[in-house]
Order: structure tokens, then C-alpha cells, then sequence
């Protein structure tokens, strides 16, 4: 076999990337989010959230902290699961490493899939937000990972926290599946 049919071969054998992710969402909102993930813009990122979706990791995970006319977050799926405690969602993540930062010129507009992250900015690991209205200044500050192409009046609907910082309190809104698509 010559160089460039063996080239061929190994990038057919390759598995594909994942373009997306489905999300059903249950509570206060209820329905299907599909989420394009840009996996040229942020690889590794993209890669962390693609696995832990693949496992099941996000699978009944809570929206924990919901800003009205800011963002929704979710994917704390160490603290984060319904069902249990949640009132540590927010500050745990996955047995993953954290991942360095890969900020983009994009900007965070509605319905912008960003990463959550501490004042490091190389400490994301598996939670991220949905932007429900325009977020400036979060520009090259966050790593955007994807855009809702299809049920952004779901992500409207889901329960807006009422707690410190935006904390949901009582029964918050949960991703019952998490599916990854192509």
C-alpha cells in the first residue's frame, strides 16, 4: 500500500468526531435542546464533554445556578445528580482532569454554550452554561463550546434560581438524557 492510500485508511478508520449533543430537560421546562458543539474551536473541551455525555456521566444532572436574562448552568455530575443532595452543585466535576482554557474570538450571544471554570482560567472540567441573552463580558474570558440550534424556548422555560448567585432552590430542572450526536 503507498503512503497516501495508507493516509486514507487511517483517516477512515478514524472515529468521527461528534458534531452534537441532545439534551431532554424535565421541570419547569420541559423538551429537547440540541446543541451544536464546535469541535474546531474547542477540541478538548469538546472532547471532555462528548465522553462524559457518552457515559452517561450528565444523565440526571440539575441546572444549579439560573440567572434570569443571563444563563442557565448545569454539569456538576459529582454534586449535581437529582435525586440527592445538590446543595453542593456547583463546585465539584468530574474524576477528568481540568482542562486548559481555549478561548475563541466568538462571542457570547444567545443560546452560546460556554464552560464553567473558577477564577482559573484553566480549571473546566464538566460543567457549562447556556446563554439565554447576550453576555459580552464573558468575551475571551470563557471557552465556548457550542450553540443551541434547536430549542432555545426550552432553555427559556427552564427554573430561574431565586438563591445566592443565582442558586436554584427547592426542585431545579434536571437533564434527565444526555445523548451524543453526529
Amino acid at each position: 500500500m503507498n503512503k497516501s492510500l495508507a493516509i486514507v485508511a487511517c483517516l477512515l478508520a478514524s472515529p468521527a468526531l461528534a458534531t452534537g449533543l441532545e439534551i431532554d430537560i424535565e421541570g419547569e421546562a420541559n423538551g429537547t435542546v440540541v446543541i451544536d458543539l464546535l469541535e474546531d474551536v474547542a477540541p478538548k473541551h469538546v472532547e471532555q464533554i462528548t465522553a462524559l455525555a457518552s457515559e452517561g456521566a450528565y444523565d440526571g444532572v440539575v441546572f444549579h445556578r439560573v440567572i434570569d436574562g443571563f444563563m442557565a448552568q448545569t454539569g456538576d455530575v459529582e454534586f449535581g445528580k437529582a435525586g440527592g443532595d445538590t446543595s453542593g452543585a456547583g463546585r465539584g466535576g468530574s474524576s477528568r482532569p481540568d482542562i486548559p482554557a481555549e478561548f475563541s474570538k466568538i462571542n457570547f450571544n444567545r443560546g452560546v454554550v460556554g464552560m464553567a471554570r473558577s477564577q482559573n482560567p484553566n480549571s473546566a472540567n464538566s460543567q457549562f452554561f447556556i446563554m439565554f441573552d447576550e453576555g459580552s463580558f464573558l468575551n475571551g474570558q470563557y471557552t465556548v463550546v457550542g450553540n443551541v440550534t434547536s430549542g432555545m424556548d426550552v432553555v427559556d422555560q427552564i427554573k430561574r434560581g431565586t438563591g445566592p448567585n443565582g442558586s436554584v432552590l427547592g426542585a431545579p430542572d434536571v437533564m434527565k438524557d444526555v445523548r451524543v450526536t453526529d
